[in-house]
């Protein structure tokens, strides 16, 4: 496809911008070298970040999209920009775990490392504001987040999601503990309201543990003060496409 080019800026997230482009059903999206943790109370610039996590999210979209699981990724026309299909986000963020961690073990006292029977699949709703609060279906559907429909495809989509993701990680012995989605309704007219994966899939919004070791790929190092995040990063880099990242 013919690569757009970017107009204005229209979001500016934690570790992405978001801008408009030439063709008004696609966004140019920079990922950044910004890292955040506690919702905003602690903040870095780190050197790659923004890089490796394009990189990854890209081949992950890429072959689930190969795999049949729609996303909103277009083209990537440099290492950092994705350019992606507009979309109405679902203001429900979808997390998927397998092994108790973060605020699953904080909320029911779970100890952290505990393997679950099953994929556990939770909403949230997606609010800066409220620390992105636990809700269920009956909230999306009262307050309009989502329809019924859409909610079963979102357990569906995920659900299928972690069982590539289970695979892929695993081939770098890397264990997935649990990762978070967003998806949102397509906007084109070719397209209107068909639900697309949407935003990324990083170790920012995952967490992956070394087998064995138990050492952590993911942005517990920054938020637990548990190393380098850039050397861990590009260390993820080196091990899923078999080069550092950068050459020399």
């Amino acid at each position: 496809m013919t690569t757009p080019s970017k107009t204005e800026l229209q979001y500016t997230g934690k570790a992405k911008n978001v801008y408009g482009t030439t063709d008004p059903d696609l966004v140019w999206i920079e990922f950044t070298d910004g890292a955040t943790a506690f919702n905003g109370v602690k903040r870095a610039q780190v050197r790659d970040k923004g890089e490796v996590n394009a990189r990854l999210s890209a081949i992950i979209f890429e072959r689930l999209d190969a795999s049949g699981v729609p996303t909103h990724l277009a083209s990537t026309p440099s290492p950092t920009v994705h350019i992606c299909h507009r979309v109405q986000i679902i203001p429900v963020e979808v997390v998927v775990r397998n092994i108790a961690a973060g605020s699953l073990s904080k909320r029911l006292g779970i100890a952290e490392g505990t393997a679950l029977d099953r994929p556990l699949v939770e909403f949230f709703y997606k609010s800066d504001a409220l620390d992105d609060p636990l809700v269920n279906d009956d909230h999306a559907l009262l307050f309009g987040w989502a329809q019924a429909w859409e909610l079963a495809y979102l357990r569906h989509a995920a659900l299928e999601v972690n069982d590539f993701l289970r695979a892929f990680w695993d081939e770098f012995d890397l264990t997935l503990v649990d990762f978070k989605l967003e998806f949102g309704r397509a906007l084109a007219p070719d397209r209107r309201g068909q639900i697309l994966l949407a935003d990324e899939i990083t170790p920012d919004g995952s967490r992956l543990w070394e087998k064995g070791t138990q050492r952590r790929f993911d942005k517990d190092v920054f938020r637990r003060d548990l190393g380098d995040l850039g050397d861990t990063y590009r260390e993820l880099f080196r091990r899923v496409f078999g080069q550092r990242l950068h050459a020399g």
